[in-house]
């Protein structure tokens, strides 16, 4: 019988982060030639402890054995000083961390990706990832069709693909993937889970963030985490045969109907007839059409939604919606009653807009507080250091008493969990009582509980305000009851 050797071992670790204790002696070992898969809830440390194996937390009791290291060693001569284990470990998270090629601006800007200007100022996934040709270790993701693409023009799908080559051109001992199916439709999810077999087919160790449904069937093992504990190590035949965790409700905000009338009719919205009318809209970038022959009205109340695979022209349709981009100029396009380009600005737009997506979420920083983030929904500037009034400043703390997150007013946005991060973005969305909400993928990130919590919030809100709203998921489960209007895209087309 074949014994395998240590990979890794955690040996009775705690753990803090900032002023917070996240694991008590915490055991686990990794065998070589086992693929493991971490599970739990949202906020049960699987990010966490992914950080931690690659040391970016404070190991305050017990510690880590990197056995691949030790064995990598001996078959390789060392000459940097600073070489250690974390030059064999890559992380893939769900975030990207691109960054433009001038100087002068380091980092995407929320709207970049439809500026067709400062898109170029994006690097390509050739000059990202520093290679000419697609060497055989990514070839399995499948990436030469987007080597002289820009980053920032890549589908949710592309941009996890692109990163996860990144990282196995840096020939890593230990692949670390942190939730890597989020933002993905079926189909890609089910071609990830291809690839992720040919990479480990291929000889890379890979540890896994997912949930109990999305786990590769090259994965060997299952670490189950609650709360910061290990509640179980099984081998994937024997996970495969649990049965899955009861939701349990998450208590509900109480929703009074009084309390929201109240704050409501202190901002009463325009009446408007049409809130968004489209005629044969076309938007092309170069060569590619993106949007093709688009004919779509919504109007006053009604519940849409908008669904499509991965670069079927979803966020570009959005964002001609949002005033983010230029094109809405070139094309036959009407807002709230007013045909584009008539003299409105984008921010006469963006008033009458409530908006939620993963990407804007991305943008917000760890230095500003809920109630900070909550406020910027008055000015629709991600991180705006301008102040509001005593009355704005009042409507926003209301929102945040109805939903039942004023306890974390002054508590850092990034600090809190990331259920209650979404919930925030919701009373953003919702302080200026705005005609029009957009939800983009507004679930993105949480475990099932939290998104049947958010789902139902939703349906409550929607009971009492009376709204337009256009809802965007890859999974159709997600969607509020309310919803009861579909428009599909596939290739930039309806069908």
């Amino acid at each position: 019988m074949e014994i395998n050797n240590p990979f890794l071992s955690l040996e009775h670790i705690t753990v803090r982060y900032l002023d917070k204790t996240i694991f008590q002696t915490l055991d686990w070992e990794i065998l070589e030639n086992e693929q493991w898969a971490i599970t739990g809830a949202s906020g049960s440390g699987k990010t966490a402890l992914l950080n931690t194996i690659l040391g970016k937390f404070n190991i305050i009791n017990g510690g880590i054995r990197y056995h691949f290291y030790d064995a990598w060693k001996r078959q390789h001569t060392v000459t940097d000083p600073y070489f250690n284990y974390r030059n064999l470990i890559s992380l893939v998270g769900h975030h990207h961390t691109f960054r433009n090629l001038s100087n002068t601006t380091t980092d995407f800007y929320y709207q970049q990706r439809f500026n067709s200007m400062d898109a170029d100022n994006s690097p390509t996934v050739m000059e990202y990832l520093e290679i000419t040709a697609v060497p055989d270790l990514v070839k399995p993701l499948k990436i030469a069709p987007l080597m002289e693409k820009r980053l920032i023009k890549l589908s949710n799908g592309e941009t996890r693909r692109v990163m996860i080559a990144r990282a196995l051109l840096q020939q890593p001992q230990l692949l670390m993937l942190d939730n890597p199916y989020i933002g993905l439709d079926v189909q890609t999810r089910k071609d990830f889970s291809q690839m992720i077999n040919e990479i480990i087919s291929n000889g890379t160790t890979v540890l896994l963030a997912t949930t109990p449904q999305e786990i590769p069937e090259h994965i060997t093992h299952v670490l189950t985490l609650e709360n910061g504990a290990i509640t179980g190590k099984y081998t994937r035949s024997e996970f495969m045969e649990l049965p899955l965790p009861t939701l349990t409700d998450i208590p509900l905000p109480a929703m009074e109907a009084q309390q929201i009338a109240a704050i409501v009719q202190q901002r009463q919205p325009e009446n408007f007839d049409t809130i968004v009318r489209m005629e044969e809209v076309r938007v092309k970038y170069g060569e590619a059409t993106i949007l093709d022959q688009i004919n779509w009205t919504v109007r006053t109340n009604e519940k849409w939604a908008l669904l499509g695979h991965n670069g079927a022209g979803k966020s570009t349709l959005l964002s001609l919606i949002n005033g983010d981009n230029p094109q809405a100029y070139a094309n036959k396009l009407w807002l709230f009653d007013r045909r584009r380009g008539t003299g409105e600005s984008i921010w006469d737009i963006k008033k009458k807009i409530g908006f939620i997506s993963p990407e804007l979420h991305q943008y917000f920083t760890s230095r500003d507080n809920c109630l900070k983030v909550i406020c910027s929904g008055f000015t629709d500037i991600i991180g705006s250091t301008r102040p509001v009034t005593p009355e704005q400043e009042a409507v926003a703390k209301a929102w945040m008493e109805i939903l039942e997150i004023d306890v974390y007013q002054s508590a850092p946005f990034k600090q809190v969990s990331e259920s209650t991060q979404r919930i925030c973005l919701l009373a953003r969305a919702l302080v200026k009582n705005p005609p029009l909400l957009i939800f983009d993928e507004p679930c993105q990130g949480l475990d099932n509980q939290q998104k049947q919590h958010f789902k139902k919030v939703i349906e409550m809100l929607c009971e009492h305000i009376p709204v337009t709203l256009i809802y965007v998921t890859h999974y159709e489960e997600e969607l509020p009851g309310c919803v009861d209007k579909f428009i599909r895209l596939s290739g930039g087309k309806m069908i």
